[in-house]
């Protein structure tokens, strides 16, 4: 059976990932400690390749450039003297790269408020249904990954090992709008209440991916790393591609 593959268009790179990796462990870009960040950014990409999320070469040539920094971390002084001889040192390059990006991110980001008042005057009736004193910022693919680590790993002891029954991506992607025509919003973990098994886990996040990148509902959060509520789009009751027949998910 051919696996799901949900490619998003809000797929962020590499850089947004360590970036994510360096603020949620609270360091310094100048003073990166690869050994932790390395091992965080590992994990996350076997969680991609487990959601079977389509993955750009970039993420595993940036995998390849944190491990060969590790490694030359570990080197005897003289030795990582002789290296830097032959070449420009990694680190110093990969911390000059982030600071730039981190710049152009800031930017961007101010460039994207400006453009949400403008929308928050002329598109009232598309905005999402929610307080934005209470969660106006926008979860981005990496606080999505990391809170659903946390479901996995609370879930894990309480997982039932049943036989193997393909659950339709499209049926999740119904029960989770059924859930939200009934309540203004969902808590993140409330979306995965009726799953049993890691791979009903696993189809329900996808069908949450599949959701925002269709602008059928929007992920908020307090604050940085804070709770991440669902929230649907007052257009998407009344534009709902799955009703209509436009636009179908991903199948298998």
């Amino acid at each position: 059976m051919k696996p799901y593959e949900v490619k998003l268009e809000f797929f962020e790179g590499p850089l947004d990932l360590l970036l994510f990796l360096i603020k949620k462990e609270d360091m310094d870009i100048r003073d990166i400690q690869i050994s932790k960040i390395t091992q965080e950014y590992l994990a996350t990409i076997h969680l991609l390749k487990e959601l079977n999320l389509e993955l750009a070469g970039e993420f595993l040539v940036m995998a390849s450039t944190l491990m060969q920094i590790k490694a030359h971390t570990l080197l005897p002084e003289e030795a990582k003297l002789e290296a830097l001889a032959d070449g420009p040192d990694p680190r110093a390059e990969l911390v000059a790269k982030l600071l730039e990006y981190q710049k152009f991110k800031e930017a961007a980001k101010i460039l994207s408020e400006k453009e949400l008042e403008v929308k928050e005057i002329y598109y009232r009736n598309s905005l999402p249904i929610f307080e934005p004193d209470d969660f106006s910022m926008d979860a981005t693919l990496f606080d999505l990954l990391d809170a659903f680590k946390k479901v996995l790993k609370d879930a894990s002891q309480e997982l039932k090992e049943l036989l193997y029954e393909e659950i339709p991506l499209e049926q999740k992607i119904r029960e989770i709008l059924d859930v939200l025509e009934q309540k203004e919003s969902l808590a993140f973990i409330q979306i995965f209440e009726s799953s049993r098994t890691k791979r009903e886990f696993i189809i329900t996040f996808l069908a949450l991916l599949e959701l925002i990148r269709l602008k059928q509902i929007v992920a908020k959060q307090t604050e940085l790393f804070g709770e991440i509520r669902i929230y649907k789009l007052e257009e998407a009751v009344t534009q709902n591609p799955l009703v209509s027949g436009e636009n179908q998910p991903l199948s298998n």
